[in-house]
């Protein structure tokens, strides 16, 4: 009896209603996300006591997701993408849990707890992408990954505006208004549990090593990276030993870290853009304005990140990873010379934080896509949890970095900064792309 591969018609059955379920979950536990990124700041001003704390939630949910990468993968290893996914929720779902007791008892440390627990969902989230083409066909494994992608916008876009229900909500529960965003966001995260848990038969790992053990191979060889002691070590070793997934690392690392850099400097710079010198004043808050070009401008960015990945999933299909790749890093170079030059204008500086999204949705799915073909099959789960750590740690800096460089370059000098990292990305694709060509060439 031959071997079921991903052609086979019930194999696709299950991909298809895998991804959909995965999709379906990333709706619902999207919601989090965007309810603490909204709300986050305004908690860790209120309960600090002081505005110096405004982005340590933000930076305590990215740290959340960088830290739990690499466990949430080697679960996923050990026990397959369903158990590690509902970990991975079930966390974030404590975190809403202690993002409530935070605004109930004015604890500080437990807002940074519920913060870093969201951040675990966060990890489990971008780590349903890889799920998503566990299954897949060689020829349709940019579109399954970047459906999954897709299904993050609605939460994004849903959890900033959950203050003013969530708020009444809070109210009656007896809470704090600003309690309820996580309730609603709490209760989206039990449903996206349910989901994975009751849904999610079979596991799409451990299916496509039950089809992988039916094909014979070669064994592996002692000194084999996969042999490698402890999950980091050996995600590492499988990485550098595959020119491939070391370009797919670098693209959607350097990618991550250039579009948080830049997006998080650019509310403070249309305040400053909008509001003149007034914005400098000790003690000024933003104007009404002010808010309504920054509001507009960060959505009309995050739709250029999510809305569009199924257009991204679908070149990476058609014209190639690597191309797909270099597309993205392009549009990243034009959005900073775009934002970078057009400085003065809030319409430049929106243009170009469109692209920026775009730039970074297409090295995302691409190079997310050509990771998880391009090492062995035996090391990927691991692989793929240290991309992501990676990808998260280079968020941290990006954004840790970014205030730095504004405050002594100024937004021309940062964007010109986050385009000598993509250029430089973008030179290693295009030699890689050569070098693939003459490989393939006839002698």
């Amino acid at each position: 009896m031959a071997a079921r591969t991903p052609s086979d018609p019930d194999v696709r059955r299950v991909q298809q209603r895998t991804v959909a379920l995965l999709a379906a979950a990333q709706v619902f536990g999207g919601i989090g996300a965007g309810a603490t990124v909204s709300i986050g700041s305004i908690l860790a001003v209120e309960l600090s006591g002081s505005s110096a704390w405004a982005g340590v939630v933000a930076t305590a949910m990215t740290l959340g997701a960088a830290v739990a990468a690499v466990p949430l993968a080697a679960l996923a290893d050990r026990s397959g993408r369903r158990i590690s996914q509902v970990a991975g929720l079930l966390t974030a779902f404590g975190g809403t849990v202690l993002m409530v007791l935070a605004t109930v008892t004015g604890l500080f440390p437990l807002l940074l707890l519920g913060a870093a627990g969201i951040g675990v969902g966060s990890a489990a989230g971008l780590q349903a992408r890889f799920a998503a083409v566990d299954l897949a066909a060689a020829g349709s494994r940019g579109k399954a990954l970047s459906t999954v992608v897709w299904a993050v916008t609605v939460g994004a876009v849903a959890g900033p505006n959950l203050i003013r229900p969530g708020a009444a909500v809070g109210l009656a529960l007896g809470l704090p208004s600003t309690a309820g965003p996580f309730v609603i966001s709490g209760t989206g995260l039990l449903v996206a549990v349910v989901i994975v848990f009751a849904g999610l038969r079979p596991d799409p790992l451990q299916l496509t090593r039950e089809l992988a053990a039916a094909v014979p191979r070669a064994p592996a060889k002692a000194e084999d990276p996969v042999g490698a002691k402890g999950s980091l070590a050996r995600g590492f070793r499988a990485i550098q030993g595959s020119a491939g997934a070391r370009l797919a690392v670098a693209a959607v690392v350097a990618a991550h870290a250039v579009m948080v850099g830049i997006m998080s400097m650019t509310p403070l710079h249309l305040q400053h853009v909008v509001e003149g010198p007034a914005a400098s004043q000790a003690g000024h808050h933003a104007s009404a304005d002010a808010l309504v070009v920054i509001g507009f401008t960060i959505s009309l960015h995050i739709a250029g990140m999510y809305a569009l990945s199924p257009v991204m999933g679908w070149l990476t299909d058609r014209a190639g990873r690597i191309q797909t790749i270099m597309i993205g890093l392009t549009l990243l170079l034009v959005a900073a010379a775009v934002a970078g030059l057009g400085q003065g204008s809030t319409t430049a500086v929106a243009v170009g934080l469109v692209l920026l999204g775009m730039g970074w949705s297409a090295a995302t799915v691409a190079g997310s896509t050509l990771l998880a073909e391009s090492v062995d099959p035996d090391s990927r789960v691991v692989v793929q949890g240290v991309s992501d750590m990676l990808m998260g740690a280079a968020g941290a800096v990006g954004g840790a970095v970014s205030g730095l460089v504004l405050s002594w370059a100024g937004y021309p000098g940062l964007n010109m900064l986050g385009a000598v990292i993509g250029a430089g990305v973008l030179a290693v694709a295009f030699l890689s792309l050569a070098a693939r060509r003459r490989q393939s060439a006839p002698d």
